[in-house]
C-alpha cells in the first residue's frame, strides 16, 4: 500500500461539504434529526470531535448510508494522526512469541 502524505478528511468534514451544506441544513436542523444536542454535532462538524460507534448509527439511519462508512472515515483519520503527530508509539517493542504458542 502507498504510503499517504496528506491526513485523510475528518468525517465532520464530509458531514458539513456534502450534507449540511447541499441541503441547506443548519446545524441545529441536523441535531434534530440525529436527537442530540447541536453542540454535539458542531463539535464533529467543526473537527473538534470524533464519529463514535452510536454517532455512527445515527448518521447511517439519519443520511442513509451505513455505519461502517462513519466508523471507517474516523479508523483511517484517527490511526494517520496518531501515526503522524508523534513518535510515542515507536516505542513499542515487539513481543518475543514462544513457537509453540497462540497461533
Amino acid at each position: 500500500m502507498i504510503p499517504r502524505k496528506r491526513p485523510p478528511t475528518h468525517p465532520g468534514a464530509i458531514i458539513k461539504y456534502d450534507y449540511i451544506e447541499p441541503l441547506s441544513l443548519s446545524v441545529t436542523q441536523l441535531a434534530d434529526h440525529l436527537g442530540v444536542s447541536r453542540i454535539t454535532v458542531s463539535k464533529i462538524v467543526n473537527e473538534r470531535a470524533p464519529v463514535t460507534a452510536d454517532m455512527a448509527l445515527r448518521l447511517a439511519k439519519t443520511l442513509d448510508t451505513t455505519a461502517e462508512l462513519w466508523l471507517g472515515l474516523q479508523k483511517q483519520y484517527d490511526l494517520w494522526h496518531a501515526e503522524h503527530d508523534s513518535d510515542n508509539w515507536k516505542r513499542a517493542t515487539k513481543l518475543a512469541m514462544p513457537e509453540d504458542c497462540c497461533m
